[in-house]
């Protein structure tokens, strides 16, 4: 990906059990020093996502590098961001927190 363009990418996920679930999705952006730099434009993330008896779904994301990552000196040494989800079972009335930079 090159900073400042968009990107799509696809997790895929599977609910191996003979139950439906509903999970919710959180994400993970390494370095972290990174993450202040990746901006989400339409993610699956922290939104609700039922999943049927075996059932696989791709999940988009549409997100971008922002181009102030290339001027940034304490990123001159990462060629390498890595975005992970964890998809957790929902539970009712649970809200996750929104991940913070400082």
């Amino acid at each position: 990906v090159v900073p400042g363009e968009t990107a799509l990418a696809f997790y895929k996920a599977k609910n191996p059990t003979e139950k439906p679930i509903i999970g919710i999705s959180t994400y993970n952006v390494v370095p972290f020093e990174a993450g202040q730099y990746f901006n989400k434009i339409q993610c699956f993330c922290f939104e609700e996502q039922r999943l049927n008896p075996q059932e696989e779904v791709d999940m988009p994301v549409f997100f971008y590098i922002d181009p102030e990552f290339a001027e940034d000196p304490k990123m001159a040494k990462v060629d390498l961001i890595t975005l992970s989800y964890t998809f957790f079972e929902a539970k009712e009335g649970q809200k996750l927190p929104l991940p913070g930079y400082q």
